[in-house]
């Protein structure tokens, strides 16, 4: 994945106060693969009107790492008015953002949307939300944002402009806050969540942080507390399902965060690490690993109220918490699935194989879990229109007999068709 950037051409080094520029030229498939007409025609745009242009953030890292951005972010030297002036004389579409006001434009060209930021410094932070003024200094812009590798810009021409040695820090898989962690954490205390996991993301070893930047991470922890539930999770259950996730939970214990990001004190984290290891192969749901934390159903309630998790997902942690102990292999039962599939056919809901799948993945039971993917639920074949014709109308007898015809079915392997079943109908 590396063999990409071990080796740039350096264009120049320009040296800023303490830090330093680096810049390289970059020329890959996956960059050049991103100029599509939409982008072309948005860069000729800014190009003529004298506004530069670049690449920004997160696209910039995947970039680098030779993978193809899913999302790629732009930043601009060129106001939102001057954007909006822009666009309206080019008579592009514009999209209305709530971003507008952050400085975010929204532009529709080709059938591909585009959101670009101008440069911004933060004025004055609350550990939530920031006051910022547009700049066109891009290290500016580079210092205000959370961790070196996502710090970086590249120019559409291909030159990485790199101000704090993020470039280094991705070669060697090192997740660092720019310059002091505690100013950036204190600036938004979710980035404690996001450095956990770019960790994971990032790093090769599960135990491989600075010690100033634990000590900067447990000194700020309560600022999580005054962060809503909705971001906290949305960066929360991108982790638990990444590298590293049960070494970062237990240190989320040990630095004492737990309390303020809806998980439960005194977590049963011995259980998680064992969960997480039977399931980080199987592509487990978020709340498969983080239910292993829980002791009793109430604290789902709890999580729920704290991070306001959608309804599948508090769904499948309650189904979870519940099932985890109770519906396993029985020994006496030579098919070892079948305890599963019943419960699954006698549910009749149309999510119980998927929360089956994982309660299968949270046990370990790989073998089980690969049979149950490939099972398809069988259709009941007796219906109220079937015993109707044989003269059964009576809606509580009708119930009462489709429900001993189920039993039936359940107790042939569900091999029995409907003339079979049929034939056990008393009138």
């Amino acid at each position: 994945m590396w063999s990409r950037i071990l080796s740039p051409r350096v264009i120049s080094r320009t040296t800023f106060c303490w830090r330093s520029l680096f810049t390289m030229q970059l020329k890959t498939s996956e960059f050049q693969s991103l100029f599509t007409d939409g982008l072309n025609g948005l860069a000729a745009l800014f190009a003529k009107q004298q506004h530069e242009l670049r690449i920004a953030g997160g696209a910039v890292r995947d970039l680098l790492s030779g993978k193809r951005p899913e999302d790629v972010d732009f930043a601009t030297t060129a106001t939102p008015e001057e954007m909006k002036n822009m666009f309206e004389k080019a008579g592009i579409r514009m999209i209305n953002s709530k971003g507008e006001e952050h400085g975010t434009i929204t532009a529709r060209l080709h059938n591909e949307t585009f959101e670009v930021t101008t440069l911004r410094v933060d004025v004055q932070t609350d550990g939530r939300h920031a006051e910022v003024e547009f700049t066109t200094d891009w290290q500016k812009d580079a210092e205000r944002r959370d961790l070196t590798i996502n710090s970086m810009f590249l120019g559409l021409d291909g030159t990485l402009y790199d101000y704090f040695k993020g470039y280094e820090d991705l070669k060697n898989r090192k997740v660092r806050f720019v310059g002091s962690a505690e100013q950036r954490i204190q600036e938004d205390y979710l980035r404690i969540l996001r450095y956990f996991r770019f960790y994971g993301r990032v790093a090769l070893e599960p135990d491989d942080h600075e010690p100033e930047t634990l000590t900067a991470i447990r000194e700020n922890g309560r600022g999580l507390a005054a962060i809503s539930g909705e971001r906290i999770w949305r960066e929360l259950k991108k982790l638990v399902v990444d590298n590293h996730a049960a070494h970062l939970l237990e240190l989320m214990y040990t630095l004492e965060l737990a309390q303020y990001i809806g998980l439960p004190p005194g977590g049963n984290v011995e259980e998680m690490k064992r969960v997480w290891q039977n399931a980080k192969n199987h592509s487990p749901k978020p709340m498969t690993i983080l239910v292993a934390l829980f002791h009793h159903p109430d604290e789902v309630e709890k999580m729920d109220i704290r991070l306001k998790v959608s309804k599948e997902e508090k769904t499948l942690a309650q189904f979870l918490v519940k099932h985890r102990h109770e519906l396993r292999i029985n020994k006496d039962e030579p098919d070892s699935l079948k305890p599963f599939t019943d419960f699954i056919i006698d549910s009749r809901k149309l999510d119980s194989q998927s929360q089956v799948c994982e309660l299968l993945k949270y046990q370990g039971e790989d073998k089980l879990l690969a049979e149950l993917c490939r099972w398809s639920i069988p259709r009941f074949p007796v219906s109220g229109h079937d015993l109707r014709r044989m003269g059964i109308t009576s809606g509580t007898e009708m119930g009462a007999t489709l429900q001993n015809l189920r039993d039936i079915w359940k107790t042939s392997h569900y091999q029995m068709d409907k003339d079979e079943l049929l034939s056990h109908v008393k009138l």
